[in-house]
């Protein structure tokens, strides 16, 4: 879905997954410093919206996702996962409940399948479901703003910012009094920064939630039963994961950035050595320069130097071995 706010001034339309809305309006860094010192806000309008209703809601939910939801009140934010029966990530949603609807945005590109696999859970259940991206968009106000949602706009606040779902009709008011706008690559430089993984980027078709750092944000250890979830205890209590997440700090005399996929060695191996694992997101930061995300073979050595392609990576631990 292509975003009315790709008429900003100064918009680059985002390519590849995030298309359909900015890349940025001009000037990255300016706008990753607004981000990060709370003011502005992120256009997320291609991101699909699911919402779930109906008086078994969360007792319906709570069987088929990792996160516990029975529970959960209104108006806390939470996140979840669904599993392959191998314990694989498939999808990831981001929800609050406004009291009547869970509200879920996920990746763009997931929600028909992603609906499809609700629709055909439902059974006796007292449950609706409903592909709302035509009619309801996100956008995302960072940690620290003050601005104030539009009135009966349902809102997801967590630590790193405000999630707000509101009518697709109302992009260009809420732009015009939330601006100055930012785009895509400085909330994903945020999200770098923050370690935070992210479907298809940080996941393949074999991840497993331990190798991204998701035990615990997203999925939860002593609830009921769900799909997947006998590996998911199985590598808690009696194994590790085969791979983990680290974040990279990259040489930042290279002009470009490794792309996703890149190869990770050990250095000093050079780029003939064994490949150790990938790098999944590479963003320019503000303040740290060139960083990035990669999954890596669980034995490489915490401090051993990698490359990542041709360009030398310092690791920090984000999944302990």
């Amino acid at each position: 879905m292509k975003s009315p706010l790709l008429s900003l001034p100064g918009a680059v339309p985002a390519e590849g997954r995030d298309e359909g809305v900015a890349a940025h309006y001009g000037d990255l860094f300016r706008e990753q410093r607004a981000l990060a010192a709370g003011t502005g806000f992120v256009d997320l309008s291609h991101r699909g919206v699911v919402a779930v209703s109906g008086d078994d809601r969360l007792s319906w939910l709570h069987l088929l996702l990792t996160q516990h939801m029975t529970d959960l009140p209104p108006g806390r934010a939470t996140e979840a996962l669904i599993l392959s029966a191998n314990g694989h990530i498939e999808h990831a949603l981001y929800l609050v409940d406004d009291g009547e609807t869970v509200w879920a945005h996920v990746e763009p590109g997931t929600r028909e399948e992603l609906v499809a696999y609700l629709e055909s859970m439902k059974f006796f259940y007292r449950v609706e479901v409903a592909d709302r991206t035509e009619d309801v968009a996100v956008v995302h106000l960072p940690a620290g703003s003050i601005a104030e949602a539009p009135e009966g706009a349902v809102v997801r606040e967590t630590a790193h910012g405000r999630d707000v779902f509101l009518p697709r009709a109302e992009l260009e008011s809420f732009a015009a009094a939330h601006g100055p706008a930012a785009g895509v690559l400085a909330y994903e430089a945020l999200r770098v920064e923050g370690h935070r993984p992210r479907l298809g980027f940080e996941t393949d078709h074999r991840t497993i939630p331990h190798e991204v750092g998701l035990i615990g944000s997203a999925v939860h250890l002593q609830k009921g039963c769900y799909r997947g979830q006998e590996t998911v205890a199985r590598v808690q209590n009696l194994g590790k994961p085969p791979r983990r997440l680290v974040f990279l700090h990259l040489d930042g005399s290279e002009v470009l950035l490794p792309a996703h996929g890149t190869p990770v060695r050990l250095a000093a191996d050079g780029e003939e050595g064994r490949q150790l694992g990938f790098v999944t997101t590479a963003v320019r930061h503000h303040e740290l320069g060139p960083i990035a995300l990669a999954l890596v073979k669980r034995n490489v050595p915490v401090d051993a130097p990698l490359i990542a392609g041709n360009t030398a990576a310092a690791q920090e631990t984000v999944v302990e071995p």
